[in-house]
């Protein structure tokens, strides 16, 4: 029961930070679309003085002009929403975005102008680039971490620790600009850009994909496995762990069964939030290799001012990041027992 009101607690929780989170978003970026509307308006209201309103002044005098104007800037008003007021807006911005209501771009994506509809598009791009580059990263990082941190002080362990700092200290966008001069331009392996196009077969994309996922996993799997095996390197030295070794257990079932498991809560908060971040593509390194996932997509709204694109990610953001937190108490319930204690006696 305790391990129930712990994970209502933080659902909770996580539901209010979205409120919060969303309405301050909303007041941001509605003022921003305030200005757009009245700067709309005003070239709507320009543009009908130049036509209509000309004939309207020649024709039936100025009274009836005004009259008319008015009536126009009216309904121009209701139109472009400058009607309710700043706050109206920012609550209704609010309400909308919480039932995944972003509204609509004035930009036309795959024949679909509806947010949620474009950025549903460019999801399964970024799940099929960063997501598998992901995978592949922790499993080779957390397999030679594990291996170092069971070896310390050995010419693997002090090679990889080195291997860790240099290319996890590289830029993702700068390496991807280095394998494509070597590899692309020079050796010609990979194509130089990565945007899929519909006469596509199966293998031609995989082949764009080979590239962005390489560089990605050169630079990343260093990190991972050196914070594995500092995280292993400690569990190591646990008196549970010299006493399993006594009782005569074999070395693989010690790493992987015990010391592994005991590792796992901080691994797992690596592993979730690493999975989460992927899904929300990378800007600058999509550029780099043209590839079009919600990172190319971040850009193309923020060069076109589209802020119900903007807000429809950065909203998908909060959402994945809170899920993600959600889920590694989730698992930490399981994991670590202690969690469960502590909910019952706070609660």
């Amino acid at each position: 029961m305790g391990y129930g009101k712990y994970l209502v607690f933080r659902i909770i929780n996580a539901l209010i930070v979205l409120i919060i989170a969303t309405f301050i978003m909303s007041a941001l970026f509605v003022k921003v679309t305030i200005d757009q509307n009245e700067a709309n308006m005003r070239e709507a209201l320009r543009a009908w003085d130049q036509t209509t309103g000309k004939q309207i002044r020649q024709t039936l005098g100025d009274e009836v002009y005004k009259e008319k104007r008015k009536e126009y800037e009216k309904k121009l008003r209701e139109q472009y929403n400058l009607d309710k007021g700043y706050w109206g807006q920012v609550l209704e911005k609010t309400w909308r975005s919480l039932k995944w209501d972003f509204g609509k771009s004035q930009l036309t994506i795959g024949g679909t102008n509806d947010v949620r509809k474009i950025i549903l598009m460019y999801l399964p791009r970024s799940i099929i680039l960063f997501t598998t580059a992901s995978i592949i990263t922790m499993i080779l990082g957390i397999f030679l971490g594990v291996r170092a941190a069971n070896n310390p002080g050995s010419l693997f362990d002090r090679s990889l620790s080195i291997f860790a700092l240099v290319t996890y200290s590289l830029p993702l966008w700068w390496t991807g600009m280095m394998f494509i001069l070597i590899f692309a331009y020079k050796l010609g392996w990979f194509p130089l850009s990565s945007n899929f196009m519909p006469t596509d077969t199966i293998w031609d994309k995989i082949h764009k994909l080979a590239l962005p996922i390489l560089t990605y996993v050169f630079v990343a799997f260093g990190g991972w496995a050196w914070t594995t095996r500092n995280i292993m390197i400690g569990t190591l030295q646990e008196d549970f762990i010299m006493a399993a070794r006594a009782k005569g257990l074999p070395e693989r079932k010690v790493i992987y069964g015990h010391a592994l498991r005991a590792a796992a809560p901080p691994i797992v908060t690596m592993v979730i939030f690493s999975l989460l971040g992927s899904l929300g593509g990378a800007i600058i390194s999509e550029q780099v290799f043209q590839y079009p996932g919600m990172g190319m997509l971040y850009w193309q709204a923020l060069n076109q001012s589209e802020v119900n694109i903007v807000i429809g990610l950065t909203y998908f953001s909060v959402v994945l990041y809170l899920a993600g937190v959600v889920l590694a108490d989730m698992i930490y319930g399981f994991l670590d027992p202690r969690v469960k204690v502590g909910a019952s006696a706070k609660m």
